[in-house]
């Protein structure tokens, strides 16, 4: 039997800008190391994103309003996704058509369409994409605290609990496309851009 070993090598940065802060400089490794964190953090954001619009846009029109509410737990997901990634929660208004039932734990008033839920999944999905990209270590260490005061959480820990809280239900619905159809789309490794 032969046994392969990967060995891994890091090399520190050649070139990096330091940065200003009100305590004096940064490092240069702490930049890199930043940047890191951010692309990472969204590649596997965006991908639990991208599949979840994937099992949405997989979804047949027999199956999006049936016992399983297919399109009641994609909207939940969605709802959450822009909630968790708004910053002032307290000022928390969801863009329209949809209303503020999910904090009521009621149903929306009607069946929200396949398209009214991909353009939000789309607009969401933008926001996220931003809110990562300029992240630096204040931002992150700031925190998230809802209305009730019983979610109170860094900023990265929030982004965390959301990313969590898409992939949940990202494959809660492949669950259902596989029930229904016998099929459901394939993995997402990392976010398409």
């Amino acid at each position: 039997m032969v046994k392969k070993y990967l060995l891994l090598t890091i090399e520190k940065p050649k070139q990096s800008s330091t940065k200003q802060t009100k305590s004096g400089k940064v490092s240069p490794y702490l930049n890199t190391m930043q940047n890191t964190i951010n692309q990472s953090l969204w590649n596997q954001f965006g991908a639990s994103i991208d599949m979840l619009k994937n099992a949405i846009s997989f979804c047949p029109e027999a199956h999006w309003n049936t016992d399983s509410k297919f399109w009641y737990h994609a909207f939940h997901c969605l709802f959450f996704l822009d909630y968790y990634l708004c910053m002032q929660p307290a000022s928390f208004k969801p863009r329209a058509p949809f209303t503020e039932s999910e904090f009521e734990d009621q149903l929306p008033e009607r069946v929200y369409t396949k398209r009214e839920l991909l353009d939000y999944l789309q607009a969401s999905r933008d926001k996220c994409k931003e809110l990562i990209t300029n992240l630096d270590a204040e931002k992150m260490e700031s925190r998230w605290i809802n209305s009730s005061g019983s979610m109170d959480y860094s900023v990265f820990e929030i982004l965390l609990y959301n990313l969590r809280h898409v992939q949940h239900h990202a494959a809660q619905l492949n669950l259902l496309l596989r029930q229904a159809t016998n099929d459901a789309p394939e993995w997402v490794f990392r976010a398409d851009s």
